[in-house]
């Protein structure tokens, strides 16, 4: 038995509510927002899960952290982007995003490019969803009216 079965049951599924926003907004609006909301949270998780499964050595460790660090922070910025009080509010975490999830693409551009056992067509993949991403994300951001 897994340490967190006991403390979280499988067929338990953790999901919080959508927030309801006290600004008008089309439907489309939230739903867009909802559905990048999992796609930059599961591909954070892709990441977490990858760099988990991978054998330690020195070059490894300081890239899978600054990895980690930024692939997270894309995600968890978004989050925050979602709840902004104001159109500059969410202006200046969609501008984290952007530099977040770029800093992602780097990264995994690293390990496709350098010698580091890894499994290549896994970062391959990662690499094309993080892009999309960050094309989704700047686009985002550059349709913001300040």
């Amino acid at each position: 038995m897994n340490y967190l079965d006991t403390y979280l049951p499988i067929d338990d599924h953790f999901e919080v509510a959508e927030p309801k926003s006290p600004y008008k907004q089309r439907d489309s609006n939230v739903e867009f927002a909802a559905k990048m909301r999992q796609r930059t949270k599961a591909a954070a998780i892709a990441i977490v899960n990858l760099m988990g499964k991978q054998k330690e050595t020195p070059v490894l460790r300081v890239i899978s952290f600054q990895l980690l660090k930024s692939a997270t922070s894309a995600a968890a910025n978004y989050r925050a982007a979602c709840r902004a009080r104001s159109t500059n509010e969410f202006y200046a975490k969609m501008s984290i995003v952007v530099e977040e999830t770029d800093e992602t693409l780097f990264w995994l551009e690293m390990l496709h490019d350098s010698e580091i056992p890894i499994d290549k067509a896994a970062v391959t993949l990662l690499g094309k969803e993080w892009q999309e991403i960050l094309m989704i994300m700047a686009k985002s951001r550059s349709n913001v009216k300040k």
